[in-house]
């Protein structure tokens, strides 16, 4: 039986809240403790289904661990044990479930494995384009086959080798992608370059001369030198931010709220959310108190005000690529137009992120028009209670919970909510004490 969220209208968001880890950074604290040369205490990993999923692909590969805190399935506090940089060849096919991330995050290091590997995803990662990866890792020499119903799609049949360096230019910004060239390059001999056509996420470069592998970036060209040792070293992970997102949002949208979000990761190439909010009225307070791992960390205050439709701009859409669904119920409630355009990208998410926001949104009363690559928000409009579907999205599932909540008459209901353990495994007990304070 598939679960669900309900919510009833509130009329504002207040007290103090401190997220799961970030999920970005989790995935690649599992894959580079994993790697290194020693054991590493990792604190505040997320215990998502996507993460453990990681974690567990990298048990299979030979890397051994112990859960601190939490349990086998929904570890927190644990040490990684390093494997030197050896791993073994694994039993069986390695099950990456909803997670991109991880599926590409692990092309790029089994790419450089003297053995064959298969990664499998569950219905919805089967379906997402893994050509992306494929064409620079196989100009790097390793040899991919695709074999999901559709072309270039998992289940992803790796048998890797030894690598050349290359020089890649990335045709869209994306930090999976860049990230998965620049793990294979620690393999390869001498420089492996990645040029990218924006800046998105540098949590693969940060983590990576965190544990003493050498990256340097110069604009948008990040090169990386192959045969460099992965150090041991302790991480805390900060909170992650996209999760903040959805609260932040709830808060910054209705006058009177006041909400204070702890511990959470401030990574200028993570908080385009904060800039965009800002600039449509709201009130919002950032403040860096622990750097770990080359990750600042810290706490974000907001009081809600009336906010103003915005246009988003080009160069701020692959910092906001998870944000976009709530930043459109932002757009709702906002007074104007919120235009969100240059973000085609969303339409090979775990759903098609365009539709299925604008999908809701029209069922809740909003006024929104649909575009190959966005959409634009008339914001001004009464949402309403309606009956919603996740799609399997648990991004558009958070989203629209959250939006149920400022709906001006009639409770909200979404459908197929259990994606949402993927990310944010505590997302309904924070739900709830917002809702009873």
């Amino acid at each position: 039986m598939s679960e669900s969220i309900k919510v009833s209208p509130l009329k504002k968001i207040s007290g103090e809240l401190a997220v799961p880890g970030d999920k970005s950074i989790s995935h690649r604290a599992a894959i580079l403790a994993g790697l290194s040369d020693g054991s590493c205490s990792v604190q505040n990993f997320l215990p998502s289904e996507d993460c453990v999923n990681t974690l567990r692909a990298m048990g299979q590969l030979g890397v051994k661990y112990e859960v601190k805190k939490g349990t086998e399935d929904r570890p927190i506090d644990l040490v990684i044990h390093g494997c030197h940089g050896k791993l073994r060849a694994p039993e069986k096919e390695l099950d990456c479930g909803n997670s991109g991330t991880g599926m590409r995050l692990l092309a790029g290091v089994l790419a450089a494995q003297e053995f064959d590997s298969v990664l499998i995803g569950d219905e919805s990662l089967s379906g997402r384009p893994m050509g992306r990866i494929i064409k620079p890792l196989a100009e790097m020499g390793a040899q991919f086959e695709t074999k999901g119903k559709k072309p270039g799609c998992a289940p992803l049949h790796i048998t890797g080798g030894t690598l050349n360096p290359i020089t890649y230019e990335m045709p869209m910004a994306s930090a999976q992608v860049k990230s998965a060239i620049l793990l294979a390059g620690m393999f390869a001999p001498d420089k492996t370059t990645v040029i990218q056509p924006a800046i998105n996420r540098d949590h693969t470069e940060r983590m990576l001369n965190s544990f003493g592998v050498k990256v340097s970036t110069e604009e948008n060209t990040i090169s990386v030198y192959g045969g460099q040792k992965v150090r041991s070293r302790d991480l805390v992970v900060p909170g992650d931010v996209s999760s903040a997102a959805f609260w932040i949002v709830a808060a910054a949208c209705v006058p009177g709220s006041r909400l204070l979000v702890t511990n959470v990761g401030l990574n200028p190439t993570r908080t385009a959310l904060l800039d965009v909010l800002i600039r449509m009225g709201a009130h919002i307070k950032d403040h860096v108190q622990h750097e770990d791992g080359g990750e600042p960390r810290g706490s974000i205050e907001i009081i809600g005000r009336q906010l103003k439709g915005t246009e988003i701009k080009p160069c701020e859409v692959p910092n906001l690529i998870d944000e976009v669904p709530i930043l459109a119920v932002a757009g709702a409630l906002a007074e104007g137009t919120m235009t969100i355009r240059n973000a085609a990208e969303l339409r090979v998410k775990e759903t098609d992120r365009i539709e299925t926001t604008v999908e809701n949104l029209r069922l809740m009363g909003g006024e929104i028009s649909e575009f190959e690559d966005g959409m634009v928000i008339q914001g001004g409009q009464a949402l309403k209670g309606a009956t919603l579907d996740s799609f399997g999205d648990h991004r558009i599932a958070m989203a629209f919970a959250i939006a149920g909540l400022f709906a001006k008459e009639g409770s909200t209901t979404i459908k197929n909510t259990e994606c949402v353990a993927t990310s944010y495994p505590t997302f309904t007990e924070h739900l709830k004490e917002i809702c009873n304070r």
